[in-house]
């Protein structure tokens, strides 16, 4: 459900979405300073779970990628290391995270990127019917669904999520 009265102007993420004619919903929220997902799920309405953050990582040699999340999961750095055949991997300073994506922290979507990375996506998220991910900007998500990632992407589906119900 689209949220009506308040517009987004564009950004690279919605702009390469619709170059794409990927069908998306637009969610404005009201952004709080490391309020994260729960804080965006809590305003939209829609399960933590089904937000998906967009992390800048990067891996033993400092190359730079892209981890899709659920919102209330953390990523388990040793097993998405081991998934990608790298030694290590460790979140990015913000700095050179936005510098990589182009985007601000609290804004970085996997859309629209300014540098090309890998992107790699928890294979679990692929299981939800829809979900809510950063849509370029801070307190503005876009709904979809989440074989975009893959099929727009080419989203690799890993295991590396903690904390994930049953697991």
């Amino acid at each position: 459900m689209a949220t009506k009265g308040k517009h987004v102007s564009e950004t690279p993420a919605t702009q390469m979405l619709r170059r794409a004619q990927v069908e998306f919903t637009e969610h404005p929220y009201d952004y709080v300073e490391h309020g994260g997902t729960a804080e965006s799920a809590h305003q939209l309405g829609v399960p933590e779970h089904h937000v998906v953050k967009t992390l800048v990582m990067q891996d033993d040699k400092a190359r730079p990628l892209i981890v899709l999340m659920h919102g209330d999961c953390q990523v388990s750095t040793k097993n998405l290391a081991r998934e990608i055949g790298a030694k290590s991997v460790e979140p990015c300073k913000p700095e050179v995270a936005q510098r990589h994506s182009g985007y601000m922290i609290g804004g970085t979507s996997p859309f629209g990127l300014k540098k090309p990375m890998p992107i790699y996506v928890e294979q679990t998220v692929l299981d939800l019917p829809r979900i809510c991910i950063n849509g370029g900007r801070r307190g503005f998500l876009v709904g979809i669904a989440p074989v975009v990632l893959v099929e727009l992407l080419s989203a690799r589906p890993v295991r590396c999520a903690l904390g994930l119900p049953g697991r």
